[in-house]
């Protein structure tokens, strides 16, 4: 399977302005099932910085990885205070002293990953007893009160921007029991995004979709804004702004206490 690239310098500083700081919805959710404050906590796949972003609402100190150097740079130029570091390195390679972390997050991540690979390594950075929350949310095609947008979403978007491949599975105990996590919660949800014509298009121009056909395939940018303007900036009132369903799920896992650090069997 042929792996996106998200390390472009559009992306990342698209990342940093356009994309919709829908990670704060995620994490109350988490601050709900699991009250708890953090010390150091490890967001996988930062990206520019938004989920670390929510992660230090929970976390006194946290350390943003990405694989992608311009995301890193586009993080540690918007996030500067003390509590933040940003690192470049894959999700299955990061360096930290055993038992470094309490919390981690990764937000949009195990599509891309080797989860047995990710799995021990967080398995030997997170401290037992921590919590690894891992969650997605994307763009259904779902607008309020318009059912016109999900026909165009469906039926023009995806044909012209077709998913670029990428695994889609829903981890179960038989994956993550062998590197001593336990699944405590698994759960869908949808949240909801006001956003105008014009952040619409900007969000757009960052999907996975339309980036695998501009800066993968080579399409011109100026030219897929146009598509987007011209088709789906009628579904948008001229003035204010729509409400946009995002559908998304949480997976809520703990390190056990009990197990022994050495892994020499694998």
């Amino acid at each position: 399977m042929h792996k996106l690239s998200f390390d472009y310098r559009r992306i990342a500083e698209g990342y940093a302005k356009d994309r919709p700081f829908l990670h704060v919805q995620v994490m109350e959710r988490l601050t709900k099932k699991l009250p708890r404050h953090y010390q150091n906590g490890l967001d996988v796949g930062c990206g520019a910085g938004l989920s670390t972003k929510a992660l230090r609402m929970v976390c006194d100190r946290v350390t943003g990885v990405d694989i992608s150097e311009e995301m890193v740079r586009a993080a540690a130029a918007l996030y500067t205070d003390e509590g933040y570091r940003f690192v470049c390195a894959g999700a299955e390679e990061i360096e930290a002293e055993p038992g470094t972390y309490d919390i981690v997050t990764a937000a949009g991540v195990t599509g891309w990953v080797d989860e047995k690979r990710f799995l021990s390594c967080m398995e030997r950075v997170m401290q037992k007893g921590g919590i690894l929350f891992i969650y997605d949310f994307w763009i259904s095609g779902r607008m309020d009160g318009n059912p016109a947008f999900a026909d165009w979403y469906e039926k023009d978007y995806l044909k012209r921007f077709p998913k670029p491949p990428r695994k889609e599975k829903i981890w179960t105990k038989d994956d993550t029991e062998p590197y001593h996590f336990e699944i405590l919660f698994q759960e869908d949800y949808a949240l909801r995004c006001e956003m105008s014509g014009e952040q619409f298009v900007r969000f757009m121009l960052l999907q996975s979709n339309v980036i695998a056909a501009v800066e993968e395939k080579g399409e011109n940018l100026a030219a897929v804004r146009r598509y987007f303007e011209e088709n789906a900036r009628c579904y948008f009132a001229p003035e204010g702004s729509e409400s946009l369903v995002f559908d998304g799920y949480s997976w809520y896992l703990r390190l056990q206490e009990q197990h022994s650090a050495c892994r020499g069997r694998r």
